[in-house]
């Protein structure tokens, strides 16, 4: 097993304030009420002179992408096929600490007719040696959330550009040291946000974009998955890696799926910003009463405490005056949802309630009356982004999730080789997953609002584009 990194004492604060709370009568479903003081400060590091933006700086054109990549789990192995199936890419390195996963995925490629890439592993710092390779362009990320920052870290400082899965850090100093180093090592560190590619998503961005709601003024995303039984599992998640977060800190540990649509939609970095965050949590109920109906005693999980309230709620304010509501539950028995409401002075859309076949529902005016919902088939259709029409079918047959994992890759391997500028940076990446650090600062403090840090250092006031990008073609492959 390896050696997981020690969890921050500011991570266990927040657990063991919160919790101290709960006990006290005063979890986040009885908090009280918010300290009418100014937010908590948040810290703010100046620009080192080795620094630049990395704001609207594209991609040197790649002819062809290589990828390594670090971590073949459930995600990683999945992922690893996707890449290869990107015309123009190549998976040249898998590594693993297991080194018998890295060696199932380069037969796999190899089976699907793709050149072997070479296999590391068996160490807690194989992949440090992968990254001395000069034939990696991209280094894509999907170990367990603890090492993430280091090894997002390590793969810039070795000159690659890097896509990590979520949380591309925890703590807002890690945030802050990677929004730094990709400003001096000239690389870009993206997260690999999928949901901001969803098909639902991207059409309600461009309606959004195009007025139709007229002027936005709130939005409901969130992650809500009931992954008991997959947390319980001895096979799943490796070392119960993810069940042993529920142990350490009250927290909202991933509520970017939601949040990063909102966001987008919002022009968040892109003409406004979130300003403050308050959150809340209910107490830590699913999981022990999971375990106390299903599980065996003589499982490892017994020795377990539960501290991280089943449900965590973000509300963020913006620069301006925009409210997002982030929601983060894996603990409780509920049908998957990552909600998707955006709504305005002329109308509202909601995703996962509709009848329609895309699963939306939506309420704009002049279009309707009457107080009814209508479904959302007709206005994606309408609004449908260019990435889904032109590449859904591939997406369909060779991605997860729908399809939009394949869109996340295809999209990130044609910025590389046409020399693109990203759709989503680094100072998206740091913001989306800000609450994560924040939401244990503010629940540790009562519920008190915290300040939200501004990554770009002051670009944020000036439009640009983002994910609602114009139609552009993938370079043909030689």
């Amino acid at each position: 097993m390896p050696e997981i990194p020690a969890v921050s004492r500011r991570l266990l604060l927040g657990g063991a304030l919160a919790t101290g709370a709960m006990a006290a009568g005063v979890g986040a479903a009885h908090a009280a009420p918010a300290d009418p003081a100014l937010p908590l400060p948040a810290h703010s590091p100046r620009r080192g002179n080795s620094q630049k933006s990395m704001v609207n700086v594209p991609f040197d054109v790649h002819e062809t992408v290589r990828v390594g990549l670090i971590g073949i789990g459930n995600r990683g192995s999945g992922m690893g096929e996707g890449w290869s199936a990107v015309p123009g890419c190549r998976v040249t390195a898998v590594c693993d600490i297991r080194a018998n996963r890295a060696k199932s995925l380069a037969d796999r490629l190899v089976a699907a007719g793709r050149p072997r890439p070479a296999e590391y592993g068996g160490t807690a710092d194989a992949y440090a040696k992968m990254l001395r390779r000069d034939d990696i362009d991209l280094v894509y990320i999907a170990t367990p959330w603890e090492f993430h920052y280091e090894q997002g870290k390590a793969a810039l400082e070795a000159g690659k550009h890097v896509v990590v899965e979520l949380p591309i850090a925890t703590e807002l100093d890690e945030l802050w040291d990677l929004v730094d180093t990709s400003e001096r090592t000239r690389r870009h560190l993206l997260l690999a946000e999928n949901c901001s590619y969803g098909r639902n998503e991207l059409a309600m961005l461009k309606m959004a974009h195009d007025g139709m709601f007229g002027d936005v003024t709130n939005g409901h995303g969130g992650y809500l998955h009931d992954l008991r039984e997959l947390l319980f599992s001895d096979t799943y998640y490796t070392d119960s890696w993810r069940r042993l977060w529920h142990t350490r800190s009250t927290a909202s540990f991933y509520p970017m799926h939601g949040l990063a649509p909102i966001a987008a939609a919002m022009d968040i970095n892109r003409g406004d910003r979130m300003t403050v965050l308050r959150a809340t949590a209910t107490e830590p109920k699913g999981l022990a009463d999971y375990r106390e109906r299903f599980i065996d005693r003589s499982h490892p999980s017994w020795k377990e405490t539960y501290v991280n309230g089943d449900l965590v709620t973000c509300l963020i304010d913006t620069a301006k005056g925009r409210v997002i509501r982030a929601e983060h539950d894996v603990s409780s028995p509920r049908p998957y949802s990552r909600i998707n409401s955006l709504a305005g002075s002329r109308g509202i859309f909601e995703d996962y309630a509709g009848t329609s076949s895309t699963g939306g529902r939506i309420y704009v005016e002049p279009d309707h009356g009457g107080h009814s919902w209508r479904d959302f088939d007709a206005y994606r259709k309408e609004f449908d982004h260019w990435l889904w029409k032109k590449i859904g079918d591939d997406a369909a047959n060779n991605g997860g999730h729908g399809g939009m994992d394949y869109v996340l890759q295809w999209r990130t391997v044609q910025l590389m080789r046409a020399g693109l500028v990203p759709d989503i940076d680094v100072y998206d990446s740091a913001a989306w997953c800000s609450p994560v650090p924040l939401s244990v600062k503010s629940l540790a403090a009562g519920g008190r609002p915290v300040a939200v840090p501004d990554f770009t250092r002051g670009s944020w006031v000036n439009l640009r584009m983002g994910l609602d990008s114009r139609e552009s073609s993938m370079p043909p492959v030689a």
